[in-house]
C-alpha cells in the first residue's frame, strides 16, 4: 500500500519540479493568487513541510524540537517557515527541496501504512503522505494559476479526492460548527474514465461532478461556482462551500470568479 502512494507522492514532487525548474529569476518572483506569495514562497513552504513530515516519521525528538518553535511564534508561523528557503538562491532552494522530499519518501516507503506519527494531529504515515500529496498539488496550482498554463489531470487526483471527502467532518468541526450526522454520496469523474464513488447509494445529500473541479474545491483553489461540480441537498452544498481538506486554522476558499 505505502508503494503506492510513495510513487504517486514522488510522482507529483517531479511534476512540479519540472514545471519550476525552468523559471527564470523574475519568474520565481511572481505573486500568486495564495495570500500574496511568490511562487519561491510556495516552494520554501513545500521544502519547509516536507523536512518538516520527515522528521516526524524519522526522528521524533527533533520534530516536537521544531513544532515548540513554531507554537511560541504562532501568529508568524508560516512566515518562519518560509525563511530558511528565502535566504537561499533559488538553484539551493531546489536542492534543499529535493533532498528533503527524497528522504521523506524513502523514510515513509520504509514504514507500515498504519505506523502513527506526530503531525498537529497524531495520523497515520499513509495519511502523511496522502496530505503531503495533496499540499504539493495544491500549492503547484497556485503556481500554474500564476504562471498561466496547463497541466494535465491525473489519476493521483484520488488521493486528494479521498482526503477531500474524509475531512467532511473537519471542514465543520475546525469552524466551530456542529457535524451533521447525515450522510452524502459522492460520485466523481476521474481523469482516466473511471467512477470514484464514497458513501450510501441512497443518501439524499450528493456531490458529483469532475474529480479535478472537486479537488479544486476541496484545496480552496477554486470557489464551488466555478466549477462543474453538482451539489444536492442542504448538507451537500454546505460543505461544499466550506470544505478543507487541509490542516490548520479555518480558512475561506476564493469568492466566485476569483479564481476562475
Amino acid at each position: 500500500m505505502m508503494k503506492e502512494i510513495c510513487k504517486d507522492l514522488a510522482d507529483e514532487y517531479q511534476a512540479l519540479d519540472e514545471i519550476v525548474s525552468g523559471l527564470s529569476e523574475s519568474d520565481w518572483s511572481r505573486v500568486t493568487p495564495f495570500f500574496g506569495w511568490t511562487i519561491k514562497d510556495e516552494i520554501c513552504h513545500l521544502a519547509y513541510f516536507d523536512r518538516f513530515a520527515k522528521l516526524s516519521a524519522t526522528d521524533q525528538d527533533a520534530f516536537q524540537g521544531e513544532m515548540e518553535k513554531l507554537i511560541k511564534d504562532v501568529d508568524n508561523l508560516f512566515q518562519n517557515t518560509m525563511e530558511p528557503g528565502r535566504s537561499m538562491t533559488t538553484s539551493e532552494l531546489l536542492e534543499w527541496w529535493r533532498a528533503e522530499r527524497g528522504a521523506l519518501v524513502e523514510a515513509f516507503a520504509s514504514l507500515d501504512p498504519k505506523t502513527r506519527v506526530p503531525w498537529h494531529i497524531p495520523m497515520s504515515v499513509k495519511s502523511s503522505a496522502t496530505a503531503r500529496l495533496m499540499e504539493t498539488w495544491a500549492h503547484g496550482q497556485d503556481i500554474v494559476d500564476t504562471l498561466r498554463v496547463q497541466r494535465p489531470a491525473t489519476d493521483r487526483l484520488k488521493h486528494i479526492a479521498y482526503l477531500g471527502v474524509a475531512t467532511f467532518n473537519w471542514s465543520y468541526s475546525c469552524r466551530g460548527m456542529e457535524v451533521p450526522g447525515i450522510p452524502v454520496r459522492v460520485s466523481l469523474a476521474g481523469p482516466s474514465g473511471d467512477r470514484w464513488e464514497w458513501g450510501p447509494e441512497d443518501a439524499e445529500n450528493t456531490v458529483r461532478g469532475p474529480a479535478l473541479d472537486f479537488c479544486l474545491v476541496v484545496t480552496q483553489r477554486r470557489n464551488v461556482a466555478d466549477t462543474a461540480i453538482v451539489s444536492e441537498g442542504d448538507v451537500a452544498s454546505q460543505w461544499m462551500a466550506i470544505a478543507q481538506a487541509f490542516a490548520g486554522l479555518p480558512q475561506d476558499g476564493p469568492k466566485p470568479g476569483e479564481r476562475v
